[in-house]
């Protein structure tokens, strides 16, 4: 069944349908909460609300299946900028029960100095490497997903990647 075919049958109210467009779109949508608001409960709370709202505005929907995945990691990143909005007293945060295994992308990353450079960006700055870098976002996808014009998200996309390069160079030289 091809993409379009679920699409017009979720929009239709097929919650099966619906569930087959969503879950590959997952996985990259906590991605970049994470990302965003470092903090993965928040990620995952941020991500189930983008759900919800993503399901109840189908019908709002215009494009084609290719299009569902910036249209839905833009109601993602909306998500995001409302929580970190949201005052630090509304939530009560409590110690995780759950252990939770890191994957193996995050042992790999972690304590090297493009984490730690990418770590002193602003969340917006982090948003836009992610998308475009690690999403392998188009420029428009991107620009759609922070809500930006095409050419403004270009500048953030260099600006942030500009950051970057100052920070790594040096604490390879300085840990020589």
């Amino acid at each position: 069944m091809s993409e379009d075919t679920r699409l017009r049958e979720a929009v239709a109210g097929d919650g099966a349908a619906y569930d087959s467009l969503l879950s590959p779109l997952l996985d990259p949508a906590y991605r970049l909460a994470t990302v965003v608001l470092r903090d993965r409960t928040e990620a995952e709370d941020a991500v189930q609300e983008a759900s919800l709202k993503a399901w109840s505005r189908l019908h709002q929907f215009r494009g084609g299946g290719a299009d569902l995945r910036a249209w839905f990691l833009s109601i993602v990143m909306n998500e995001c900028r409302m929580a970190r909005r949201r005052p630090f007293w509304s939530v009560l945060r409590m110690d995780s029960v759950r252990s939770t295994q890191p994957s193996a992308e995050d042992v790999a990353i972690t304590g090297t100095d493009l984490a730690r450079a990418i770590a002193g960006l602003d969340a917006d700055g982090r948003a836009a490497l992610f998308a475009h870098f690690y999403l392998d976002l188009t420029l428009e996808e991107s620009a759609r997903l922070l809500g930006l014009s095409v050419g403004a998200a270009k500048s953030r996309i260099y600006r942030a990647a500009r950051r970057l390069r100052p920070d790594v160079e040096l604490r390879e030289v300085l840990e020589r």
